[in-house]
């Protein structure tokens, strides 16, 4: 795994500030070598006192990052990335804003080469939090982007009120409540929040921050009287209490122990090639009986791909998590299916 080239994918609707991140990573003076695969270079509006050399497809910016175009095949130039002298730190491709990030994300688990290569360490989905909510109501792809990142920036928070800006995070939480949340100026973050997130190691997926849980408690004591409404005038009500969306859910199992990894690889197996086309995101670590590393595994759709990564620390508890993320889960059959793998 070390040695694969991380690959970042970067999503987010028209507008959410994707090409202001974008500028950021090709101009400032990080020291890492990044190679940005962009849609249209046009788009992003470098700043061209930033370009060394240019060639048909690829420019090199004066910090060392290059820049290049997805014209071409994804396939093809990420070989053709991976054939270049001097290595990069990290790959980072950015979607379209009206794309939906899965077939991008597919791309690093299918084709052998890039499999060998590269490997996907996160999506980053840049949010517009003013814009946000409108999206999600006539746009199904805002919808997915959300519900597919490992990391959102919820960008330009200042043009928003507190209040806005808890109604957006209720929705962008109902949605996806395991991605690592920022809230963004510009997006304004230091670029290893964004970058090198090893998404690949659960335990930085599933660290579900501290402060979201208190929110929880405390909108508990302001709520009380109004559990009984399920709406207020744009049809939605959305009290922190527990996380629902009308289509999109996640579900999150644990066991506390080991699993019997005869029952649990063809369970897994056979449940993402049946519901995939309704499992955006699939991740989950597992303790296999008898086994002294842990078991990582990841998925887009009905593409999965696991291994055993580091020990078991001593004293680290051998819990078995699971976390799915799609459309209209049935969480009841997940539940059993999963559980009936216990050791």
């Amino acid at each position: 795994m070390a040695e694969k080239i991380p690959v970042t994918v970067l999503t987010g609707y028209l507008g959410a500030g994707k090409t202001t991140l974008l500028n950021r990573i090709l101009s400032e003076p990080h020291g890492k070598k990044f190679a940005v695969i962009v849609n249209e270079f046009g788009e992003i509006g470098i700043d061209n006192d930033l370009v060394v050399g240019a060639d048909e497809e690829i420019f090199e910016m004066n910090n060392g990052c290059i820049c290049c175009t997805v014209r071409g095949d994804l396939i093809r130039i990420i070989e053709g990335l991976m054939k270049r002298k001097g290595k990069f730190d990290a790959i980072i491709v950015e979607t379209t804003g009206l794309a939906d990030p899965a077939p991008v994300a597919q791309t690093f688990f299918v084709d052998a080469d890039v499999e060998e290569a590269a490997r996907l360490d996160a999506v980053v989905t840049v949010a517009d939090a003013k814009w946000l909510a409108e999206r999600l109501k006539d746009a199904p792809e805002a919808k997915n982007q959300i519900a597919f990142a490992d990391v959102i920036l919820l960008n330009k928070t200042d043009l928003v009120s507190p209040e806005e800006l808890r109604e957006v995070k209720a929705r962008i939480r109902a949605i996806n409540p395991y991605a690592k949340l920022h809230e963004t100026v510009n997006c304004g973050v230091p670029l290893d929040a964004v970058l090198g997130r090893n998404a690949f190691d659960l335990d930085r997926i599933l660290e579900i921050e501290p402060e979201f849980l208190e929110v929880e408690e405390d909108d508990h004591d302001h709520h009380e009287h109004d559990h009984h409404e399920h709406h207020d005038h744009d049809g939605h009500k959305h009290g922190l209490k527990h996380f629902h969306d009308e289509e999109m859910q996640s579900v999150a199992l644990s066991i506390d122990g080991d699993v019997d990894p005869q029952k649990f690889v063809p369970w897994l197996n056979q449940y993402v090639q049946t519901e995939g086309p309704s499992i955006l995101r699939a991740k989950g670590i597992v303790a296999f009986k008898n086994e002294p590393k842990r078991f990582v595994f990841q998925g887009v759709h009905m593409i999965l791909e696991g291994d055993l990564q580091r020990d078991w620390k001593p004293g680290e508890p051998r819990r078995s998590r699971v976390v799915f993320i799609g459309r209209k889960l049935k969480e009841d059959e997940i539940r059993k299916g999963f559980l009936a793998c216990a050791a």
